[in-house]
Formats: structure tokens, sequence, C-alpha cells
């Protein structure tokens, strides 16, 4: 069973670089965990930690609640940007 942290972190609502975590797993447990051969997945995986980040902090100053959007909202986010 999973605990109450490891339910909120597989929610796409909460976790906005879910996708970039579980292929970042799939490539250590492939590679037998070699950090060296995952590279790029732990790049993707930063590069998205960070760019939600920032927007996250933008809200949070706009007063926009909830401060991370939603997995529709940021699909939306992403798709206005190409």
């Amino acid at each position: 069973r999973m605990s109450r942290h490891a339910k909120k972190l597989r929610d796409h609502d909460i976790n906005p670089c879910l996708a970039e975590t579980d292929a970042t797993t799939k490539c250590m447990n492939d590679n037998n965990y070699n950090k060296d051969l995952c590279t790029d997945y732990f790049l993707k995986y930063k590069n998205c930690r960070k760019f939600w980040h920032e927007i996250m902090m933008q809200r949070k100053r706009s007063g926009v609640k909830p401060e991370m959007p939603s997995a529709e909202e940021r699909r939306n986010i992403l798709e206005s940007m190409g």
C-alpha cells in the first residue's frame, strides 16, 4: 500500500513532472542504476521542476490559487507556448 505522500507524488494534479520522474526511474532500472547513462532524463526532470516551480512562484506572488496549476491547466499552458 502506498503512503499518502507517495500517492500525492503519483497525482497528475500535484506532480507536474510525473512523466519525467517515471522515465528517469525506468532508465535507472534498465541501466542497472548507472546514472551516467541517464543524464538526459535527469536533465529533463530538472528542467521540468524548474519550469513549474517558476510558474508556481509567479502564481503565488499574484495571489492565484491553487499555486500549482491543475494537469488540465498545465496542458493548456504548454500548448499556448507551442
